[in-house]
C-alpha cells in the first residue's frame, strides 16, 4: 500500500463525522471502555459499506435515486433521533456522572447503525479504493478488501484515540453543569448538521 493510500485513509477517517460524534460522546459520558467499543461498532458500521462496493451493491444505489434517498433518510432520521436523545440526556448520548451502564449489544447497535444508514459509504470506496489498487492484480476483490481493511483498522485507531481522549476528560465535564450543558448543546447540533449534510447530498 501506498503512502498515499495512508496519508489520504487517514486525512479521510480523521475528519469529523457520525462515528467520531458517536465514540467522543460515549467516552464522555460512559467512560474509556464503551468508548472503544463505541469505536469498534462504528468501525464495523463500513463493512456493509465495503461488501455493497465489492459486490456492485454500490453502483444500484448510484442508480436508484429511489433506493438511495430511502437509505439515505434513514440516516437522517437516525441522526435527529440522536440528537433529540442528546438534548433528552438519554440513551446513548447520555453525559451524566452517575449514569446507567449500557450494555455492549446497546453500544454497538448505534454504532454500526449510525454508519449502516449512510448510503454515501458504499459510493465512496467505489471511488476511493480503486484509486490504490493494482490495476494489474490477479485477484482485484481481494485487493480491495485488502485495501477495505486497511481503511477499517485506521478508522478504529483514530476513534479509539478520540474516545479515549474524551474519557480522560470525563471528570472534568460531569463536574461542571456549565460544561455538560454546552457540550450536550453541541452534539446535538453536531448531528442535527451531520443529518441535514446527508439530507443535502446527492448521488
Amino acid at each position: 500500500m501506498s503512502l498515499e493510500f495512508w496519508i489520504t485513509t487517514f486525512i479521510v477517517v480523521a475528519s469529523p463525522d457520525t462515528g467520531a460524534v458517536y465514540t467522543i460522546a460515549t467516552g464522555l459520558g460512559r467512560g474509556a471502555r464503551p468508548s472503544v467499543i463505541a469505536a469498534f461498532a462504528s468501525t464495523l458500521g463500513i463493512i456493509p459499506h465495503l461488501l455493497a462496493a465489492m459486490m456492485g451493491l454500490a453502483a444500484l444505489l448510484h442508480a436508484s435515486a429511489l433506493l438511495f434517498d430511502l437509505v439515505k433518510y434513514a440516516g437522517v432520521a437516525y441522526l435527529l433521533f440522536m440528537a433529540w436523545q442528546t438534548i433528552r440526556q438519554q440513551g446513548a448520548m447520555r453525559i451524566d456522572a452517575d449514569a446507567r451502564p449500557r450494555s455492549v449489544l446497546r453500544v454497538m447497535v448505534d454504532g454500526v447503525a449510525l454508519n449502516l444508514f449512510n448510503p454515501k459509504l458504499s459510493i465512496f470506496f467505489v471511488a476511493f479504493l480503486p484509486q490504490f489498487m493494482d490495476k494489474k492484480a490477479a485477484h482485484p476483490l481481494l485487493d480491495m478488501l485488502t485495501l477495505g481493511a486497511a481503511f477499517m483498522g485506521v478508522t478504529f485507531a483514530v476513534f479509539a484515540l478520540y474516545g479515549l481522549f474524551a474519557a480522560a476528560m470525563r471528570d472534568y465535564v460531569v463536574t461542571r453543569p456549565a460544561v455538560m450543558a454546552w457540550l450536550r448543546r453541541s452534539f446535538a447540533a453536531a448531528f442535527v448538521a451531520l443529518g441535514a449534510k446527508l439530507a443535502v447530498t446527492e448521488r
